[in-house]
């Protein structure tokens, strides 16, 4: 069996660390605040970058192009190895298109290399916990074959639950309209949402106020996970980490869970859902 590299991008929101160890790539997006010059996402100290969102400050960020991703996977492919892209859902960015073309042009110059891509439909820490578990995959043997097939088997039972603190965010982004932010904040309605077979964020029920909607990510893993008590759960936060520590320790002691990971909702996300976004990450009878 050819050796092989799993690839991803920055919106999957693994630690570099997390990644090293594991031997996944992964590609940077363009994260850009405003007054600031564009930075790489790794470039950016989270809890800085939330702090300015607080002060209402505009974030956007940037699809990698093809040229990004051949600097990238070109040296992989030179050096004799074969590449598994799993890339940022399209449903919410144009990024995994990019890196399709980019694997496409590179595969007639490498016809001898396997290069394979993957749409996980997925984002955040959901995309991060399905390269998770294809990494696993990889670890324990399997195939470059074996790994895509799996992660095109899994991708629409990965679920992905999450909920925010502030509409500003989701309204600027155009998922709720003006008057809904406005009614919402006054009313304290909190949107419980999800990512969708499609890859799309879609709201899904409203809670009032913020503990009743952190409780409905619990009920949601409870109710649709399969077998959670023999999964790793990842779940993460816009800077508010209280909230991630509690919803852990309600699936840890009330659902059997014993691997959580906790991590920052990256910055590449983050733009969009705002500081006190909290979202939790498993495999679900559905999504």
């Amino acid at each position: 069996m050819n050796e092989y590299v799993i690839v991803t991008d920055s919106s999957a929101d693994l630690e570099l660390d997390t990644a090293k160890e594991n031997g996944i790539e992964i590609l940077d997006l363009m994260v850009v605040v405003e007054g600031e010059a564009p930075k790489r996402n790794r470039e950016v100290d989270v809890k800085e970058f939330y702090k300015l969102l607080r002060e209402k400050k505009g974030a956007t960020t940037a699809a990698l192009n093809i040229d990004d991703f051949a600097n990238v996977l070109e040296p992989i492919a030179a050096s004799g190895k074969d590449i598994l892209y799993l890339g940022f859902s399209s449903g919410l960015s144009g990024t995994y298109a990019a890196g399709k073309l980019a694997a496409e042009e590179l595969s007639e110059k490498y016809p001898e290399r396997k290069i394979y891509t993957c749409d996980t439909l997925c984002a955040s820490l959901g995309e991060g916990l399905l390269v998770y578990l294809a990494a696993m995959k990889k670890k324990a043997g399997a195939t470059i074959e074996e790994v895509r097939d799996f992660v095109e088997n899994s991708k629409l039972n990965l679920c992905h639950w999450f909920t925010v603190d502030d509409l500003f965010f989701l309204k600027r982004g155009g998922r709720v309209s003006a008057a809904t932010a406005v009614l919402g904040t006054m009313l304290s309605i909190k949107p419980v949402m999800h990512v969708d077979n499609a890859g799309k964020l879609i709201n899904v029920e409203k809670a009032r106020g913020r503990r009743d909607s952190v409780n409905r990510l619990f009920e949601k893993c409870k109710t649709t996970a399969i077998d959670i008590s023999e999964q790793t759960v990842f779940i993460c936060h816009g800077d508010c980490i209280e909230d991630a520590e509690y919803l852990a320790d309600r699936i840890k002691n009330e659902l059997g869970v014993k691997e959580v990971f906790i991590g920052y909702t990256g910055p590449v996300i983050g733009a969009h859902s705002g500081p006190g976004t909290l979202a939790i990450f498993y495999i679900g009878t559905e999504r």
